[in-house]
């Protein structure tokens, strides 16, 4: 195996990567907008579009370079109702869609306690089972023509295979449908009338079977194999995994950021702050948190390029520059707060630097929920931020290092087909922080504390 084409939806964009897989290296990519529409019975993803956008870019990809395998990642609290002929039984619901709110006080009667699924009580869509609930309640004649229920990497997977599955790590995902502790489906399946009719979760490095014969022809591919697939988390976790020692912890961001901890400190973890238990792809629960970094992010520089140097950083630690959570208020660990700055009166390049900071210093909350313990590697866009990497570090008084893997998902849904191959990675000592760095983020964090 050499050349694996990766198929990687994000929650923002959708991306087409080719992954030559001896270097660890993205050889192309061609991305676009992973558009939601407003029309029909609720917002929902552009499935479509994608498949199109898919198709024309994996025939290119076959073209120019050759494609030996087929690898699928995708972001969580999503999946496909599929009826008996295989098609979309309802469109595919984009999870910030607030209409299963209206029947929370209904689905929090069936939903299962923290202690089984290791999945909080989140808003929206963001409880996979608090969707389904929702459609099979509001959806006319739903219930009824579901033949099957498979978790978003697998939609994709079925459309090139035809074979229907879950995959551990995205049913293990906050969806209140799985019991990570005993590796089986939780009690809710059964209580929504979908016992039976939830694909089987398979290891995401399964073989799911080989591209269909008719999109064989269509894209000049030959009998390639398509892997199960895997939650785009994980799929960051997993070069990590195959590569180092526990204790550490990996930071995916993008328009969530993600922290997992390996080897972790035994901490109390409940329902609150947004921390879970995730399923890496070894079938292992992995203490998790997140927040909405990247759309926080987006939120605050408004497209603004970065423009901040040293002399910008000196200021904002020199004022006591500050945001205080949460710019998304309904994710992360300081939910319901509004957020606010220490002063009205910043630069663009100043506002750079403390929201990095802020970034940065909401994901070390994040860790320390979680017990994390080794150093930190950071996957990513945020892993290029030099204020998020080095307030990052010194938070949490740990190794703060970007990932050698330029995008961790679409490297690491490769890495499926050969897990076996794995490199030793060196032991990182932490460089001792800047004293003006620590003192701000003490000063942050009793004010977010007080």
């Amino acid at each position: 195996m050499k050349h694996i084409a990766v198929i990687d939806i994000g929650k923002t964009n959708a991306k087409l990567a080719l992954v030559d897989l001896p270097a660890r290296a993205e050889i192309a990519v061609e991305t676009m907008p992973n558009r939601v529409l407003a029309s029909g019975p609720y917002p929902h993803f552009d499935t479509e579009a994608m498949r199109g956008f898919l198709g024309e870019g994996l025939a290119r990809m076959q073209a120019a370079h050759g494609i030996d395998g087929i690898s699928v990642t995708t972001h969580g609290a999503c999946a496909a109702l599929l009826a008996a002929d295989g098609s979309l039984a309802t469109p595919v619901l984009d999870y910030e869609h607030d209409g299963p709110d209206a029947l929370r006080p209904q689905y929090e009667a069936l939903r299962p306690p923290f202690a089984e699924t290791g999945s909080a009580a989140l808003p929206h869509g963001l409880n996979l089972g608090a969707q389904l609930h929702w459609l099979l309640a509001t959806v006319p004649g739903l219930a009824e023509r579901v033949a099957q229920v498979v978790t978003w990497p697998q939609y994709w997977g079925h459309w090139l295979t035809g074979v229907g599955a879950s995959d551990l790590c995205s049913i293990g995902c906050h969806t209140d449908l799985w019991n990570p502790h005993a590796g089986t489906f939780s009690s809710l399946p059964e209580r929504l009338g979908l016992a039976g009719r939830i694909a089987a979760p398979r290891k995401p490095g399964e073989v799911l079977g080989l591209l269909r014969a008719e999109l064989q022809a269509e894209w000049g591919l030959g009998p390639v194999p398509v892997l199960c697939g895997i939650h785009d988390s994980n799929a960051s976790l997993l070069p990590h995994l195959l590569a180092r020692e526990a204790p550490f912890a990996v930071v995916s961001t993008g328009t969530w950021v993600v922290v997992m901890a390996m080897g972790a400190r035994a901490v109390k973890l409940g329902p609150v702050r947004d921390v879970l238990v995730n399923v890496n792809a070894m079938g292992q629960p992995v203490p998790s948190a997140r927040f909405m970094g990247g759309r926080e992010y987006e939120i605050i520089r408004a497209g603004h390029a970065p423009v901040a140097g040293p002399e910008d950083a000196a200021s904002v630690l020199a004022r006591g520059l500050m945001l205080f959570p949460s710019v998304v208020a309904d994710s992360g660990p300081f939910q319901g707060r509004k957020a606010s700055w220490s002063t009205g009166t910043r630069s663009p390049a100043e506002t750079e630097v403390a929201l990095g900071y802020y970034l940065a210093l909401m994901t070390a909350e994040c860790l320390e929920a979680i017990g994390a313990e080794g150093p930190t590697l950071i996957e990513g866009p945020f892993s290029a931020n030099p204020w998020f990497r080095d307030m990052l570090a010194a938070a949490t008084g740990r190794a703060a290092l970007p990932s050698p893997f330029r995008t961790g998902t679409a490297v690491g849904a490769a890495l499926l087909f050969a897990p076996s191959e794995a490199r030793t990675a060196r032991t990182e000592m932490p460089e001792a922080p800047d004293p003006a760095l620590l003192a701000y983020a003490e000063s942050w964090r009793q004010r977010v504390r007080a």
